[in-house]
């Protein structure tokens, strides 16, 4: 590649890049994308572990921008798998011929604007640049994994695998003794697939999560036919809702109903599966009393599926509100200890103390293991834009300006980096959402500002600081209005040692946000700098 030069420089090429790619196509711009991994997918490139599943049922987990593309891409199940989502995305990019305009094995280590020529210059780990008037980082959400930082790792013996780098032939676990660290969604997922192949298997949990189940099924004809009949209707009536996705959501309160409707709302969305239990009433994020009437049904629910009540009692959430973290969806999770060879052991009340060459010593004791899978999350949202650490204007480094928490103007951009654009960054709606949905609306954002500036002889543009600051504390007022932040959660950066405990994701909705995003772009992009305007800006 050596040095090259473009219009527009990608990083990315998840579902964000690669819908990036094709609409600057659009505007006959020359894009590069830039990607690390050997093939498209982003996320589920890399996120290949045993039993990994979207959240998201799969009629809504799908671009909306190619009305044929829609009709004619066929899903096998209700909330698709890894293998499925990663064959769709292959057969996007294959459909759009993105790959020719797309640098794969291409890690980014650098990326820094030239104040003079107004244009970013990107490096990568092999030494090659590109330089391009834009930068687009789709770098994803769940891109950089928590490396594991256990004392005596090194001295293990056996085989270590991380859920977030799966290798591409799989892991065998037959006749193996397996460690699974860490009960995130990953997890969740994985575990009742380990479990039955494995000899042994002991889980080590520190904090248990709430986890509803997905009762997952083979494709409805006649579903898949409702979605296919108005697929532009249902998409235009998911982009005003608060998660991006059409979902029954029962208007009243929790605490409006009597004990036995109740009861009854929460075992029909118990019984129907998957995250739309948490819109079994309309308060459960923001009233502590209503949501501790979900919070102990589920309890109750974990309590019937697990014979084992000592066991039962570890797994039983008590620290958080059901949903502030996200939620969890699985098949079959909490039955799986009810396996002879499954154990539990609880490393909040006694830490790991160290790994050694033949397994994980808890409380004294010596859990033997042949293989150690680290299902220890991610550096969330702001961990591979700070690793890459963008040099902007006066010398400002991303790393310094998110320093106290990530800065961003609608989680877009960031004041002192010009015309450097985050898809689904830290203050949009993003892991709160479909996140396909909040991609799609913040590529077409970024689409229309580049037309907009290349239309109007404008070469450069970035927020107003005061702005930044408006918005910052906007998406905080809105997130301390919630039981979110009550929570030590990954959307607080809680699971990173050092980082700063700030939450991310913007919460006022999908639909909210992109009003607000679109009368912004309306009025000539207000509270933003355009090519040295700031006098007009200001005055405005």
């Amino acid at each position: 590649m050596a040095n090259s030069t473009a219009d527009v420089v990608i990083v990315g090429a998840g579902f964000g890049g690669m819908y990036m790619l094709h609409k600057l196509r659009g505007l006959g711009l020359k894009a590069i994308v830039l990607e690390r991994a050997t093939g498209v997918g982003g996320t589920w490139y890399w996120n290949r572990y045993p039993g990994a599943r979207c959240d998201v049922e799969s009629m809504q987990y799908s671009y909306s921008f190619d009305p044929q593309l829609q009709q004619e891409w066929n899903w096998s199940e209700r909330f698709a798998s890894q293998p499925e989502i990663l064959s769709y995305a292959n057969h996007v990019a294959d459909r759009l011929d993105l790959r020719r305009d797309i640098r794969f094995e291409t890690s980014v280590t650098s990326a820094a604007y030239d104040e003079a020529s107004q244009r970013w210059t990107v490096g990568t780990e092999a030494g090659d640049t590109v330089t391009a008037r834009f930068c687009v980082m789709a770098t994803g959400c769940l891109s950089t994994s928590r490396q594991p930082d256990f004392p005596g790792l090194s001295r293990f013996k056996g085989k270590t695998y991380h859920t977030g780098h799966w290798p591409h032939e799989g892991v065998d676990f037959a006749g193996k003794r397996v460690a699974v660290i860490g009960t995130g969604s990953s997890a969740i997922q994985a575990i009742p697939v380990i479990a039955k192949q494995a000899a042994l298997l002991t889980v080590f949990q520190r904090t248990p999560n709430f986890s509803i189940p997905t009762r997952n099924k083979p494709m409805d004809g006649e579903y898949e036919g409702w979605w296919k009949k108005d697929y532009p209707q249902h998409r235009a009536i998911a982009r005003t809702q608060r998660a991006g996705i059409i979902n029954s959501v029962n208007d009243q309160s929790a605490l409006a109903v009597d004990d036995a409707e109740r009861l009854r709302i929460y075992e029909e969305r118990w019984s129907s599966g998957g995250t739309s239990f948490m819109a079994s009433f309309n308060d459960l994020s923001v009233n502590k009393a209503s949501n501790d009437t979900a919070a102990n049904f589920v309890r109750g629910k974990i309590r019937a599926m697990v014979k084992d009540q000592a066991v039962a009692d570890i797994l039983l959430p008590h620290n958080h509100p059901i949903g502030t973290k996200r939620i969890c969806v699985d098949s079959h999770y909490y039955e799986t200890y009810n396996r002879a060879n499954v154990r539990l052991v609880d490393v909040r009340k006694a830490p790991i103390e160290t790994i050694t060459a033949n397994g994980v010593i808890v409380g004294g004791q010596e859990y033997a293991a042949d293989i150690i899978v680290f299902a220890t999350g991610f550096d969330a949202m702001t961990g591979t834009l700070v690793g890459i650490n963008p040099h902007g204007r006066d010398g400002a480094t991303l790393a310094e300006e998110w320093e106290a928490g990530p800065r961003t103007y609608l989680g877009l951009m960031s004041a002192q980096f010009p015309n450097l654009f985050m898809i689904t960054g830290p203050g949009s709606p993003s892991v709160l959402s479909n996140m396909i949905v909040s991609i799609e609306q913040h590529v077409d954002w970024v689409t229309d500002c580049i037309g907009y500036m290349t239309s109007n002889g404008l070469t450069a543009i970035e927020p107003r600081r005061d702005a930044q600051d408006a918005w910052v504390e906007h998406v905080n007022e809105m997130a301390f209005k919630t039981l979110y932040p009550t929570a030590n959660s990954w959307y607080m950066g809680a699971n990173i040692p050092g980082k700063p405990q700030v939450f991310m994701p913007y919460i006022g909705g999908v639909g909210a946000y992109r009003v607000k995003c679109d009368e912004i772009a309306a009025s000539g992009y207000t509270g933003f700098e355009l090519n040295g305007s700031q006098a007009r800006q200001a005055a405005e």
